[in-house]
């Protein structure tokens, strides 16, 4: 592509320097060792729930690998999931909203967000076979291509079309401490969908670094009406090794957290996202 390929040699310098793992401090530590879900009410029965369901969500988190709630260890895990949280708290998620008076404070929603010690998690991870995944991690720049029926657009920083998008990107990556950045519109001027869509990623990932990221995450999303949702495909390299994934017939919602689960499944080691 014009002008892409002479972003490359100048960014390899750049791109060994930012693979270098750094310790993350204490703040950091404690924001990547908890989890949050949603339960209803603060009674017992549905905070055993909530603690199997955090149990989950910090295992993969700070592991980075989505296979772990599949492994039939965590059968035994889930069954003392309580154990093994240090504290907990809740945040009613219609707070300001008056009980209603045939409503008990048992029926609200509430965010259950727990804590836990990293010994312990990393002791789980460990008779799992698997192990934290630490440090500093990668900004990702987002170079998404969106297609519906005659409506077709790349994902700016500034496009109002993509408004929507953004924001469901940013929710997606909170669960995995991962962070997006998407380029701005005059980065991307005589770029249209076909010429990003057959970008090459060491070439994305020069534009990437020029909008503030560490290295680019490409994708395109589809609308099907076949499938009633979207198609998405997402790619991503690391160690000179590229990754495709590709989720079908779903939210974009649901595609962006496929997207978000995916690069953390790659960047932290753990392979080809399923």
């Amino acid at each position: 592509m014009p002008g892409f390929s002479r972003f490359v040699l100048a960014m390899i310098g750049l791109t060994a320097a930012l693979s270098i793992v750094r310790p993350a401090d204490s703040a950091d530590m404690a924001e990547l060792y908890q989890s949050q879900t949603i339960v209803t009410g603060r009674g017992e029965v549905n905070r055993q729930i909530g603690f199997r369901d955090c149990l989950d969500r910090v295992l993969v988190r700070v592991s980075g690998d989505q296979r772990l709630p599949q492994k039939p260890e965590m059968l035994a895990l889930r069954d003392k999931a309580g154990d093994f949280v240090d504290t907990f708290r809740y945040r009613d998620r219609l707070e300001g909203i008056p009980v209603h008076d045939e409503q008990g404070t048992h029926d609200r929603p509430h965010d259950l967000t727990c804590l836990y010690k990293p010994e312990v998690i990393d002791r789980l991870l460990t008779q799992l076979g698997s192990k934290p995944w630490l440090g500093e991690r990668p900004r990702l720049g987002v170079f998404l291509t969106a297609e519906q029926g005659a409506k077709r657009f790349v994902l700016t920083a500034d496009d109002p079309r993509g408004e929507a998008m953004r924001e469901s990107f940013l929710n997606a990556t909170g669960p995995l401490l991962m962070h997006t950045v998407f380029p701005p519109a005059a980065l991307l001027s005589g770029v249209d969908e076909k010429v990003l869509h057959a970008a090459d990623l060491a070439s994305l990932d020069g534009l990437a670094r020029k909008a503030g990221a560490d290295q680019a995450l490409a994708g395109s999303i589809v609308w099907s009406d076949k499938q009633l949702g979207w198609i998405a495909d997402w790619r991503l390299t690391t160690c000179g090794k590229t990754y495709h994934w590709q989720v079908r017939g779903v939210s974009f919602d649901e595609a962006f957290r496929v997207a978000m689960r995916g690069a953390a499944q790659v960047l932290s080691g753990n392979g080809q996202p399923a």
